[in-house]
């Protein structure tokens, strides 16, 4: 089976970078699926059904756009991702004021990442959807140093409101579970997806 090319459904740096450090160079094409569509209690839900029409959006726009006998293989990933802190959900917090009092909420509480993967396989127009936890054990900042954190604009880009790869990272003072699921995108379970699909990750380092 020919290697597919990867397009990823999403504007995160975060996520491509995390592709690239495995050997995987994707397409970049943010969905710009309307988020605000989905509204589900349950967060494995929630980022399950988001990475699911995000990828489904980009897949239907190739499929509309290119010949697919004409062209290598596709394999669309679409992830999605929120905090889930006393029972509530956050996604991106709306602006500065929010990502305050978010912080506030959230210093020296455990957290659960919720991280949803959906990868289309136009080839053999099949679809996985799958969910990764990881919990997150947060600093106690004092509010000075939030509004300093808050003030460098990174935590408004980010699910969680922080990044862990980021200045972010100093107020999280460990995990539990897969960390790059954090980040955005759990690499060992996209290996187990890609895998179920017919895929060996390591197979991408010999097409690059």
């Amino acid at each position: 089976m020919a290697m597919p090319q990867v397009v990823l459904a999403s504007a995160s740096p975060a996520r491509r970078r995390l592709l690239q450090a495995i050997g995987i160079d994707p397409i970049v094409w943010p969905s710009d699926f309307d988020e605000s569509q989905v509204a589900i209690a349950a967060p494995s839900t929630v980022v399950e059904t988001l990475a699911r029409c995000k990828a489904t959006t980009v897949a239907d726009r190739i499929r509309d756009e290119y010949p697919l006998l004409a062209l290598p293989p596709w394999l669309v990933i679409g992830c999605d991702s929120v905090l889930v802190i006393n029972g509530e959900i956050h996604g991106k917090p709306e602006n500065a004021a929010t990502a305050i009092a978010r912080w506030q909420q959230m210093r020296g509480q455990v957290g659960k990442l919720y991280t949803g993967h959906a990868l289309i396989d136009l080839q053999q127009d099949l679809t996985l959807v799958r969910s990764q936890v990881t919990q997150v054990f947060f600093a106690n900042p004092t509010d000075a140093q939030i509004h300093a954190y808050v003030a460098t604009g990174e935590p408004l880009q980010c699910a969680g409101c922080f990044a862990l790869e980021g200045k972010g990272g100093v107020w999280v003072e460990k995990l539990e579970g897969c960390h790059t699921n954090v980040i955005g995108l759990s690499l060992p379970l996209l290996r187990q997806m890609l895998q179920d699909l017919g895929y060996d990750v390591s197979d991408f380092w010999k097409a690059s």
